[in-house]
């Protein structure tokens, strides 16, 4: 009787399963949860495809462009971390090391999972290039003097 009813549950949560995954997929993104809700939802369609325009312009070279945008997403999701991370590469871009030090620092503070880490590390070398950056530029301008 247990194999019986087993054989048939399997199945039938297989089913379920599929049924509910089809569903979500189906349903629109909502905007993020706050950062410290345990239930966070997908970032919105509005803030990744900001992110994505901007990514455009940024490759592109129009860096105040491709900023305008990074600041939109996070109009619509402040939780945003991709945001974060591109407002870095353009303000590291631009050479303004400590907006990019704070935009790159705010990234890692987003980050939603360790799957990130592999970047997160990028990351980080990148924050030790903007201080190192930051300590030659007060080196060099106190020797101006």
């Amino acid at each position: 009787m247990k194999r019986t009813v087993r054989a048939a549950l399997v199945p039938l949560f297989a089913l379920s399963s599929s049924l509910a995954i089809i569903y979500a997929q189906q349903q629109p993104a909502k905007p993020s949860a706050p950062k410290d809700d345990p239930v966070r939802v997908l970032p919105s369609d509005s803030a990744t495809k900001s992110v994505e325009i901007g990514d455009f312009y940024l490759r592109r070279g129009k860096y105040q462009a491709a900023l305008s945008r990074f600041q939109e997403a996070l109009k619509t999701d402040p939780h945003y971390a991709p945001a974060y991370r591109e407002m870095g590469r353009v303000y590291e871009k631009m050479g303004q090391w400590k907006k990019s030090l704070d935009a790159y620092q705010k990234y890692l503070d987003e980050l939603p999972s360790a799957k990130d880490a592999r970047e997160a590390k990028e990351i980080h070398k990148a924050i030790a290039r903007m201080q190192k950056e930051i300590v030659a530029e007060g080196n060099s301008s106190h020797g101006a003097h």
